[in-house]
C-alpha cells in the first residue's frame, strides 16, 4: 500500500470534554447522497478507545508546508516544543487553523475492521482554506507534494460508461 499515494489529514474529535487529534492517511469519500466520509484509526489509539463518546469530528487536510504537524499529531515529534498550531471553533468539533480544507462531521457508523476501526461521518460543514491549494502527500514512506504542472482533467461522471470485460 506504500505505492498508493495518499493525502495527509489530522482528525480532531470531541468526546465529551476531551479533544483528540491524530494524523491519518486512511481517509475517503464514501457517499455523495447523503454526503459521507470515513477515516480509520488504529484500535490501540486513544481516539479509538473514546469512539463511543465522540459527538463530532473534523478531517483537516494538511498543506504541503504542514509536514511538522503531521509528524507531531502522529506521535513522532522529537523536539522539546510542539510546532506552532491552533485549533479554532467549528460546527462539529474544533478544526486545525491553516489547513488546506476542513470537513465537519457527526458520527454515522463505527465498524470494527481488523486492528482498525472504520469511522463513517456525515458531513455537516465544509471549510476551504486560502490558496494556494497544495496538499501534503504521503508516498513510499515519505512526504511529497503535488507537481505544479496541470494534468489532464478527469472525465465527467455522466461520460463514464461501464466497460465490459471477460475473464478467460
Amino acid at each position: 500500500m506504500g505505492l498508493f499515494g495518499t493525502g495527509v489529514a489530522v482528525i480532531v474529535a470531541r468526546a465529551g470534554e476531551d479533544v483528540h487529534a491524530m494524523t491519518v492517511n486512511a481517509v475517503s469519500s464514501v457517499s455523495l447522497d447523503p454526503m459521507l466520509v470515513m477515516f480509520c484509526p488504529g484500535n490501540s489509539t486513544r481516539l479509538a478507545r473514546d469512539l463511543p463518546r465522540v459527538t463530532g469530528f473534523t478531517i483537516n487536510i494538511l498543506r504541503r508546508e504542514q509536514q511538522a504537524l503531521s509528524t507531531y499529531f502522529a506521535g513522532g515529534w522529537k523536539e522539546p516544543l510542539p510546532p506552532p498550531f491552533r485549533f479554532v471553533p467549528s460546527p462539529s468539533a474544533l478544526r486545525l487553523e491553516g489547513s488546506l480544507a476542513s470537513i465537519d462531521c457527526t458520527p454515522e457508523r463505527v465498524i470494527e475492521a481488523g486492528d482498525h476501526w472504520l469511522v463513517v461521518g456525515r458531513v455537516t460543514h465544509l471549510h476551504t482554506g486560502i490558496t494556494p491549494h497544495e496538499p501534503l502527500l504521503f508516498y513510499k514512506g515519505g512526504y511529497r507534494g503535488v507537481d505544479a504542472v496541470a494534468g489532464a482533467p478527469a472525465p465527467e461522471l455522466a461520460d463514464v460508461h461501464e466497460v465490459p470485460f471477460h475473464f478467460y
